[in-house]
């Protein structure tokens, strides 16, 4: 659970209505479901337009990262790699070929079972390093579903503002509806705004910084792997992982 997450959006909920009830409003003036369908179902719709489904279902289920770290945990991974590195120096790498089963993350059983059939250790790097970089490629387009829905709220938020106007102007015999008219139609403007700041490009930036922290992981679990194939002492070999552990939370 990341509590920097969780405590930053309600932070900033609660700032902005206390605020705005100091001021002496109400939450009840910016309850609006129609701005918010507007804004909602018009910024997913452009990102749609803009994304592959494929691509847009992928973001809409990696939204919980932004919430939970569900990678895996470094220490974890450091400490089984060391635990891999002794056994393969006392009783080869061929006997790791028993721990497959209780490798869970798919690219170290990967690089594991090239090691293990004998691949060379170029080999190994060069075939893991296309699988992670072609991984980045496509984590990259995640946060981008985000940056974009950032971008569109806004515009979608003022597109709501203007129909909202274009209602009020067929009530100007009414001075009293006309200036209420104008407060609720700006409720979506806000939405937009709000949505863009709160959530969407925060979002966004918090997904970067988890799919790296994920492929520093990867990428110290190819390096453990490489030095298990080199014969590097354990000890060292879990000096040198640590590096890839210096920024991980």
């Amino acid at each position: 659970m990341d509590i920097a997450s969780i405590g930053g959006i309600l932070l900033a909920i609660v700032g902005i209505l206390a605020g705005m009830m100091i001021e002496g409003g109400s939450i009840g003036q910016i309850t609006q479901p129609t701005a918010a369908l507007i804004v909602i179902g018009g910024t997913t719709g452009a990102v749609m337009l803009q994304f592959p489904l494929k691509t847009f279902l992928a973001a809409v289920k990696q939204a919980m990262k932004i919430f939970i770290s569900s990678g895996a945990n470094g220490e974890e991974v450091l400490k089984q790699l060391v635990g891999f590195a002794n056994k393969a120096r006392k009783s080869g790498i061929v006997s790791l070929d028993q721990d497959l089963g209780s490798v869970s993350d798919p690219f170290l059983k990967q690089a594991l079972m090239l090691a293990i059939d004998g691949t060379e250790p170029s080999e190994v790097r060069k075939i893991m390093q296309m699988e992670l970089e072609n991984k980045a490629e496509m984590e990259e387009k995640i946060p981008q579903v985000f940056e974009a829905a950032g971008g569109y709220s806004p515009t979608v938020g003022i597109i709501g503002a203007v129909l909202g106007l274009i209602q009020v102007m067929q009530h100007l015999d009414n001075i009293n509806e006309v200036g209420r008219g104008i407060a609720v139609a700006f409720v979506a403007t806000i939405y937009g705004v709000a949505m863009a700041n709160l959530i969407c490009l925060p979002a966004a930036g918090k997904l970067k910084i988890r799919h790296r922290e994920e492929q520093m992981v990867k990428e110290m679990m190819l390096e453990g792997v490489i030095s298990i194939l080199e014969g590097m002492n354990p000890r060292m070999m879990e000096t040198k992982l640590r590096t890839f552990l210096l920024d991980d939370n």
